[in-house]
């Protein structure tokens, strides 16, 4: 083959990789979507027929939800759509975490939860209404934001029963070409207040995939590759002591937290 054919046939590969991905993307959001209608329609409301508990059937509809994002993460990394690479990973395998997460791409909380069982998260009152996510949402008890003052309340409570409390504390995702978003002091106000140690999470992405403002179909030139970093606990309670002040730990506490998940990602520019 002639040298100057190479370029074409590698470029060609290239647009139709692409065009691949775009398709698979699609197909796998039109799956997400009606696996939703389907636990909404079917599957919980059999559990709120059959479990008559309530808290035994949301810890079941959790459970539920935990093996299945397992297989949706399974299935778009199997496809080829990105990678994913867990960095202390036993560190998840624990009951009645605070989970504190950066949150560049659409799919965090989908990998977060694939990694994490009896996982509970602060939803949006608009996913209640929301006739793909209502379903899973309800059953599974998630903690809701349109609580008011009794929010700090719900979630410390969550922790304390054994869930695993995800929460996005930059409250969006990260904006383009930012390392980390700017932090909400609610989520080291939770754990000041709960007395909750944190364990932090750093997510990490080699290309711009699926962030803010970004269209599901504008898939990066090459499968993105994903490090989820689990740190160490970071302990409130030593905070509180050493500040004396609720106020003034959570701005300890919240000013740590960003440096921990804001660093520097040598393996982003790879």
């Amino acid at each position: 083959m002639p040298e100057a054919a190479i370029p074409s046939v590698q470029a060609r590969s290239s647009v139709l990789n692409r065009w691949w991905r775009v398709l698979a993307t699609g197909g796998s959001f039109a799956c997400f979507g009606v696996g939703g209608l389907l636990l909404g329609a079917i599957v919980f409301p059999l559990l709120l027929v059959i479990v008559r508990h309530r808290r035994r059937r949301s810890a079941l509809a959790r459970r539920t939800l935990h093996h299945l994002f397992r297989f949706f993460v399974a299935i778009i990394c199997g496809l080829g759509l990105c990678s994913l690479e867990v960095r202390g990973r036993e560190r998840l395998h624990r009951r009645g975490l605070l989970i504190l997460a950066s949150h560049p791409s659409l799919i965090d909380v989908v990998f977060l939860m694939s990694l994490v069982r009896d996982a509970d998260c602060i939803v949006k009152a608009a996913l209640l209404r929301n006739p793909f996510t209502r379903g899973p949402v309800r059953a599974a008890g998630f903690v809701c934001n349109d609580s008011g003052p009794g929010l700090i309340a719900d979630c410390v409570a969550s922790v304390r029963a054994g869930n695993n409390l995800i929460v996005f504390p930059e409250g969006t995702r990260t904006p383009p070409g930012a390392a980390l978003g700017r932090l909400q002091r609610g989520a080291a106000n939770l754990a000041v207040r709960g007395e909750l140690p944190i364990t932090p999470v750093r997510i990490s992405c080699s290309q711009q995939m699926l962030g803010k403002s970004d269209k599901w179909w504008r898939v990066p030139c090459h499968a993105g590759h994903f490090v989820i970093d689990v740190g160490d606990d970071i302990p409130a309670d030593s905070h509180l002591a050493a500040a004396g002040a609720q106020a003034l730990a959570a701005r300890r506490l919240n000013d740590e937290l960003a440096r921990l998940l804001g660093a520097e990602r040598p393996h982003a520019a790879a």
